[in-house]
């Protein structure tokens, strides 16, 4: 899928090679959405990917002495759902990084990531809109901040040149007198695209609205504002008739297509109803009703990547499952066919290759990952744990041992996935609650039958490992 690899250890390093490679290169953060328009055909010319995850400080989330967030253009979604910042001075965006994909996708998939996509369906860029956000970007010319309304052109197009690294995302943190909130519909609860999705982000002088933004995602080729509403809102109290006002209003503004999601009739109405959620829900002062106070990550925050430096063709050197692995081949798959086909680690499924399903979940540098999004040399100077690494000798983790006394196994093809996604739960969580099982396991799919054994065998594994460490 592309000829030349590298592992930047740099922004210096990003800017020379992009200068030189111009379109024939692209940067590599999460890489989720990259990896499936190559081996689609979408992204066509593209020989070269520089991967930044090896570059230190790009993952932070500050506040400056202006009140103005920033995030490097490595904070993953996960990143933003669990930074209590986010969740107190941007609830918005915080909101909408938890309803992206699924533990795994949300651990690889960064905001930047997807603000670069810019498909008017990409989550992040709705309440990022709504908070007036910029994006810096920098080249070895120089540089320049973009005001995030003027960063698009069209569907999954943007201002940024070939040579250009989006280096910080900024907007001014919500005061005291602020509330925001996201809502998304899509047809499933999670792992699903929006429908449409909507950022309401409001001031208040008393119970009176000072002003307003108010942004709408998957109706229009970008993200748009609902200009009249947020118009119409301003001096006004949120009371029924008003927000009804206002829903219509936005529901105006829509301009959908109908698609396999749905038709531009629906979306519209949607608009209108889910706008309605908003508002009342930000009248009620019950915006962050559904939001779990401690999202589940799959992630282990202590273990950090190594800061080490590849390029193609140079041997693959990692670990997995605690023996060093050299690969002298597979550089231009993704990790998945890497462990299987190289390292003959054949427990990790592939089942879509496209990051819905979780059979092919690893563990990369401690964090649950689809190892089919995962470019193979990723794995140069990782940490990797596949299924085949979670017994110790003889002894089966508990989870695996739950997964054969409760039947869990079904047709058996999807298990390795949920065992490690589960394991990974009671690693970060080693009393969690039912809903945090079933967070757990969003992105695993079970084809053949229902979650009913699989969540009883997780709950069942939860006792077996509290009962090992009584006994201690």
């Amino acid at each position: 899928m592309w000829n030349e690899y590298i592992l930047a250890t740099s922004i210096e390093e990003v800017q020379r090679i992009l200068g030189e490679k111009k379109d024939r290169a692209r940067i590599v953060a999460g890489a989720t959405d990259l990896i499936l328009e190559m081996e689609r055909g979408v992204r066509k010319g593209i020989d070269t990917l520089i991967d930044v995850t090896r570059i230190p400080g790009l993952n932070t989330i500050r506040l400056d002495e202006d009140d103005v967030v920033h995030l490097g253009p490595l904070v993953t979604h996960n990143d933003c759902a669990s930074s209590k910042l986010i969740r107190q001075r941007a609830y918005p965006l915080a909101r909408a990084a938890w309803e992206v994909g699924a533990p795994q996708i949300r651990n690889r998939g960064t905001i930047a990531g997807n603000l670069i996509t810019a498909s008017p369906a990409n989550d992040t860029i709705t309440p990022l809109m709504a908070l007036d956000a910029h994006v810096t970007l920098a080249s070895t010319r120089g540089e320049r901040v973009v005001p995030l309304g003027n960063f698009y052109v069209h569907v999954r197009k943007t201002v940024m040149a070939p040579d250009e690294m989006l280096v910080d995302i900024s907007f001014p943190a919500l005061s005291r007198t602020q509330r925001g909130t996201f809502v998304k519909l899509a047809l499933r609860r999670a792992q699903a695209i929006s429908v449409v999705n909507v950022a309401a982000i409001l001031e208040f002088h008393g119970d009176t609205v000072r002003t307003a933004s108010i942004t709408l995602g998957s109706v229009a080729p970008t993200i748009i504002h609902a200009g009249e509403a947020e118009d119409f809102l301003r001096t006004r109290k949120l009371t029924p008739k008003n927000i009804e006002e206002a829903a219509i209003l936005a529901m105006n503004a829509a301009k959908p297509i109908d698609d396999i999601r749905g038709s531009a009739a629906f979306r519209r109405e949607m608009v209108r109803v889910i706008t309605t959620r908003a508002l009342t829900s930000l009248k009620d002062g019950t915006h962050t009703s559904g939001m779990p106070k401690a999202p589940i990550l799959l992630s282990d925050r202590e273990l950090q990547p190594s800061h080490v430096h590849f390029q193609t063709p140079s041997p693959i050197q990692t670990t997995i499952n605690g023996r060093s692995y050299t690969f002298n081949s597979g550089h231009h798959k993704t990790l998945l066919r890497l462990l299987r086909e190289e390292g003959l680690l054949t427990g990790t499924k592939e089942g879509c290759a496209e990051g819905e399903c979780g059979a092919c979940t690893v563990f990369l540098d401690g964090k649950a990952v689809m190892s089919c999004l995962v470019p193979a040399p990723r794995a140069h100077g990782a940490r990797i744990v596949t299924i085949e690494g979670l017994a110790e000798g003889a002894a089966l983790h508990p989870v695996q041992e739950a997964f054969i006394r409760h039947g869990a196994v079904h047709a058996g093809y999807c298990t390795p996935g949920f065992i490690m996604s589960a394991a990974k739960l009671l690693d970060e969580n080693p009393n969690p609650t039912r809903d945090e099982v079933e967070q757990s396991i969003t992105g695993n799919l079970c084809r053949c039958t229902g979650y009913y054994k699989i969540v009883q065998a997780i709950e069942s594994a939860v006792k077996i490992k509290s009962e090992e460490v009584e006994d201690g």
